[in-house]
């Protein structure tokens, strides 16, 4: 066990409990600002991997500089506190984007310029993130290459699971830097400079007023802040906003059709419909699900994905749509709830589902992105009765997204729907079909139809479909928005690397590792868009599958420490590619017919089986390293490279990235095959 003091100049830790603190808290930190960052600068919300590769360059870093005499990671908290201050003080909400890509809510920006902030806090994530990993790779530098790695990885189970419990309990963002402060005292008591505690006092601090101000409070997914507007009159409502974005009004549901007659819309084209089910996905605070019953909906369904928001809507409400006996709450995925039941409803309603968040780890993966896609239309489909409707509606901001929406809705179903466009909104519209033609009574003239728009030169993307489910990209193409920040990245990086990680021939020798990183952030990227397919882009699935990995590649490290003889590197080469073609010709698709758990037991078998051989793999290389730390570094930069070729994702799709990371893994094993010809590398 580990030596335990509180002796002025000794660590409070040491030995293996320090290792396993160090990287626990160097993931919590991780986790921690993706969510915090995202909830204050919004241009994060859309670039989450951005803190991701901040945090491999910085953490990379820090392992190189780990072999130096000064310790700059008893400083972290200054970084922190830089960070902070900085987001305090210049906030920011998304502006929209081009036409070729939406941010799906438009507010005039506040703060500086996105291409001044979102370079300027990926520095400093990157140098903040140096000192946890300075701090890690000080107690890497104890142990034998495996065995660090072993204690890393267990150290990043437990700082995965630490935050997924905060997610839970929805706690106030001051809850991180507490439990940060307390780790760092763990690892450097009395040692820990009395700058650097003050620095996490005015952090907890600053937190704690954030969280105590008026309407202030946490989801899983966002920070969430209510208002009550025209408080006392006839006219009163709750405003809710998340992560600094306007997302809904909560209000009585006559006055909500007075405002936005939207909202009635699907009702007026099903006639005569008996509305015996209704199922309402994005149910939200209650308005959709109060119409519902207003019309006179015997049962609603009503599918939420966010506990917050229909919790809000649960108390503030006026119509009190949660405590009818007819309506039953799903805090689901709207795509995993359609896939887990075969029920029929006479009305199935997509009522305004856009979030304001990704899905952490995957760079183009928003909560409702598997929502849209033509093989979700086709199950809501399947789900309806013989008289029973469709319809979607929301502001959808260009007039090609109506046209891919309707467009998809016409493939799908077989014939033209009704498309009701109000314009003093910009492209508020509600799009309505019935699985039969004549369900649903379109008015005069508001056929959408498709010979007519093309004739009129307007465009009609290509439905977005589960291996590309990217409803607001319009054409198969990285935007320049997305080149320009992952240029940016490199060239901070290569400056960084050269400034602050030393000369680089610490990692000459390591080409291979360098690449298997990078094609092991493609496998993980892979396995959390699978399972948000088959199970929901819920944050407990995310959370799981990420902790998923990390015990995959724990079993791989036992495994390699465990067996008597050496696995034959032949059998571990074969076995990765063989598993990654397994997975690559078995599409997610034959998956979501299976049973729950029949599919669990499959999607785990297919998704991790790569993991486990690419880490059996990585282990017969990194244990004999003779610069541990060296080697892993260029892991780690090799991830943030494979951060950025996440983005081809946007035109090649989910499958083919898994061929993109089977060719990086072949370059790895030819380097590795080339080193291994020389003679070994010196410390």
């Amino acid at each position: 066990m580990s030596a335990k003091t509180m002796l002025r100049g000794e660590t409070v830790l040491t030995g293996r409990a320090r290792l396993i603190v160090a990287s626990a808290l160097m993931l919590f930190v991780q986790l921690a600002l993706i969510r915090w960052t995202g909830a204050n600068l919004v241009h994060l919300s859309y670039f989450s991997n951005l803190i991701l590769l901040a945090s491999f360059l910085g953490i990379g870093l820090g392992f190189l500089r780990s072999r130096t005499s000064n310790d700059l990671g008893r400083y972290v908290p200054i970084g922190l506190l830089i960070l902070v201050a900085f987001i305090m003080v210049f906030p920011a909400r998304i502006e929209g984007s081009s036409t070729d890509l939406i941010f799906f809510t438009e507010v005039r920006p506040t703060g500086l310029p996105t291409w001044v902030s979102l370079p300027l806090v990926f520095i400093v994530i990157a140098i903040t993130m140096t000192g946890f990993g300075e701090i890690t790779g000080r107690a890497f530098r104890e142990f034998k290459a495996l065995d660090a790695y072993r204690w890393d990885i267990i150290g990043s189970i437990l700082g995965t699971l630490s935050f997924t419990l905060i997610a839970f309990l929805r706690a106030p963002s001051w809850i991180w830097p507490i439990v940060t402060l307390f780790a760092l005292w763990l690892l450097y008591g009395p040692r820990l400079p009395w700058v650097s505690r003050i620095a996490m006092v005015l952090i907890i601090g600053t937190l704690v007023v954030e969280s105590l101000m008026a309407g202030i409070s946490w989801s899983p997914y966002y920070k969430v802040h209510t208002e009550i507007q025209n408080a006392g009159t006839i006219n009163e409502f709750t405003n809710i906003q998340v992560n600094g974005i306007p997302h809904q009004n909560v209000m009585d549901v006559q006055q909500r059709l007075k405002a936005e007659p939207v909202y009635g819309r699907p009702y007026e084209r099903a006639i005569d419909n008996p509305l015996n089910n209704v199922l309402v996905v994005g149910a939200g605070t209650g308005t959709d699900v109060a119409l519902a019953l207003a019309r006179g909906a015997k049962h609603v369904d009503a599918v939420e994905i966010d506990p917050r928001i229909q919790q809000i809507g649960s108390q503030v409400n006026p119509n009190k749509p949660y405590d009818d006996p007819r309506v039953s709450v799903h805090i689901n995925d709207g795509r995993a709830f359609l896939s887990s039941n075969d029920t029929k409803y006479d009305l199935i309603l997509f009522a305004l589902p856009d979030s304001l968040t990704l899905v952490s780890g995957a760079s183009q993966l928003r909560l409702e992105s598997y929502l849209f896609t033509k093989e979700s239309i086709t199950a809501a489909r399947d789900h309806l009765t013989d008289d029973g409707v469709f319809a979607m509606y929301n502001y959808y901001r260009e007039p090609w997204l109506i046209n891919r929406l309707a467009g998809t809705l016409d493939e799908v179903f077989g014939h033209a729907p009704c498309l009701d466009t109000f314009t003093v909104v910009q492209s508020l519209a509600a799009i309505t079909i019935g699985k039969q033609a004549d369900n649903a009574v379109c008015a005069p003239a508001a056929t959408w139809d498709r010979a007519s728009i093309a004739a009129a030169a307007q465009e009609i993307p290509v439905p977005a479909v589960d291996d590309r489910p990217f409803l607001y990209l319009k054409t198969q193409t990285i935007p320049d928005i997305y080149l320009i920040v992952i240029g940016l990245i490199l060239a901070v990086s290569l400056i960084g690397i050269r400034i602050f990680g030393g000369p680089l021939r610490a990692m000459r020798g390591y080409g291979d590792l360098f690449f298997m990183g990078a094609a092991f952030l493609l496998l993980e990227t892979r396995s959390i868009t699978t399972f948000a397919l088959l199970f929901g882009t819920t944050w407990l699935v995310n959370a799981l599958v990420f902790t998923g990995v990390l015990v995959a590649v724990l079993l791989a490290i036992e495994v390699t420490q465990r067996a008597r003889k050496p696995i034959p590197r032949p059998f571990i080469i074969t076995a990765l590619f063989a598993s990654l073609l397994v997975a690559f010709l078995i599409p997610n698709e034959m998956l979501l017919g299976l049973a729950v758990p029949l599919r669990l037991l499959f999607a785990v078998a297919i998704a991790f089986a790569p993991v486990f051989f690419a880490n059996l793999l990585f282990t017969s290389r990194f244990k004999n390293a003779a610069n541990p730390t060296a080697a892993f570094a260029a892991n780690l930069f090799g991830a943030m490279i494979g951060g950025c070729l996440e983005y081809l994702s946007l035109i090649l799709g989910y499958q083919w990235l898994l061929a993109v990371a089977a060719g990086l893994y072949l370059i790895a094993v030819l380097v590795g095959q080339r080193q291994a010809s020389k003679s070994p590398v010196s410390a």
